[in-house]
């Protein structure tokens, strides 16, 4: 501010019985702050803000600590130094949650595909006594020209419990018999 705005908020700001609105103060966006009375008999001073010429409607913002003075929830107005720690309160917040959302964003999330190829399943184990009795028998490449998944898939399909359970059952043929009611008796 010029010093000739300063000398003016500060003559408008003086409590003179005669005035019936006094300056409270302004904002860091130029907006000022005043009380007046209404009537003479008003208990209580009525609190409007006066906003800056230069800037428009859609641009202008309140800051919390003037609301709660417009809204009688604050006794005295803000001062510029108390606005001014709110603003560096403000930037460092915003920096902090910067830091947090990077910090977030490194950690590897549940949702990510898996980076790493997952292991094939085994197909064989290498305990002798675990293994079927086809593979309990020493092979050799001369003895077939099957393949080792070849062998797997047939054993497979020899020992399926599910194959041989289709196979047979004893109630598949089964057929619900015709009900015949009985007479009734007295």
């Amino acid at each position: 501010m010029s010093p000739i705005n300063s000398l003016w908020f500060k003559w408008k700001g003086l409590r003179l019985p005669w005035r019936r609105s006094f300056l409270a103060g302004s904002d860091l966006s130029g907006n000022t702050y005043w009380e007046f009375k209404e009537s003479l008999s008003a208990s209580r001073l009525r609190r409007i803000v006066k906003y800056n010429p230069k800037t428009h409607y859609a641009d202008i913002k309140v800051s919390p600590q003037w609301h709660q003075w417009l809204r009688y929830v604050r006794a005295d107005p803000p001062s510029i130094q108390e606005q001014q720690q709110d603003v560096v309160r403000q930037i460092q917040i915003k920096h902090l949650a910067r830091l947090a959302d990077e910090r977030w964003a490194s950690k590897p999330s549940y949702l990510d595909k898996p980076q790493t190829q997952q292991p094939k399943p085994a197909l064989r184990t290498s305990d002798p006594t675990l293994r079927g009795p086809e593979e309990n028998a020493p092979s050799s490449q001369s003895e077939g020209t099957e393949s080792t998944t070849e062998q797997v898939r047939r054993y497979a399909e020899e020992n399926d419990p599910w194959a041989k359970a289709k196979a047979g059952n004893p109630g598949d043929s089964w057929q619900p018999e015709p009900w015949t009611p009985t007479a009734a008796r007295k």
